[in-house]
């Protein structure tokens, strides 16, 4: 068997418990527990009408343009994986439209991820089935192969392991390896409650600002 024709199951899924909780912070928290290094790509963004993601991921590389082995993926996933596709940023022929989401919605799929092109985009977008993408055209896919599922994918700047737990908001998505997930969330949990205290600070005139000119004045900066 070749190297491009691996199918395989998420080695381990995160346990439901984490993933909610992950679920409930927002994606610049998360990301600022990840000292800002990993994102999803700021091409890629949110297709649909305001629902949030989370979920283990399930991934797919194909070729551009192509999603053989997204239906593959379609069929295999389990309710509550994110499939996570690995299309190289080709915009040139839609990977999904409506019929595949639908599909994947009715399966109980939490979300498609798609690092490529979308069609069908007013009705993905009048949906609350979250789908995120870095493009939309009217050309459809090929159905060719070659591709590979549940392998350590590129999405953006962001290396996807599978059964990473993927989140997606408004801002974008992140995705936190297993291994980090207690402390990424406890870290995000952690500047909700510092965020929150500024924000009263703010709001109520008190806020102190002393750390600018402190920072200027560290780095060499002359103040009158």
């Amino acid at each position: 068997m070749s190297g491009a024709m691996r199918i395989r199951d998420i080695p381990s899924r995160p346990d439901r418990r984490i993933v909610e909780a992950l679920g409930k912070m927002v994606t610049p928290h998360l990301s600022d527990s990840m000292e800002r290094l990993y994102d999803g790509g700021s091409a890629l963004r949110p297709m649909h009408r305001g629902a949030r993601l989370a979920g283990p991921a399930f991934t797919v590389r194909t070729a551009p343009g192509d999603n053989l082995l997204v239906h593959k993926a379609l069929d295999m996933a389990q309710p509550g994986d994110v499939i996570v596709v690995d299309g190289g940023g080709h915009t040139g022929n839609a990977i999904i439209g409506e019929l595949m989401a639908t599909y994947a919605r009715q399966r109980g799929i939490a979300g498609l991820v798609i690092w490529g092109a979308i069609r069908d985009s007013a009705e993905l977008a009048a949906s609350d089935f979250p789908v995120y993408a870095a493009g939309i055209t009217h050309r459809g896919p090929y159905r060719n192969g070659p591709g590979e599922i549940n392998v350590p994918v590129v999405i953006g700047t962001m290396p996807v392991t599978p059964g990473d737990i993927v989140v997606g908001d408004a801002d974008g998505l992140v995705a936190v390896p297993q291994a980090e997930a207690d402390r990424v969330l406890a870290s995000a949990q952690a500047i909700v409650v510092k965020e929150t205290a500024a924000m009263k600070h703010f709001l109520a005139g008190s806020s102190d600002r002393s750390w600018v000119d402190k920072t200027l004045r560290d780095k060499g900066y002359s103040l009158t």
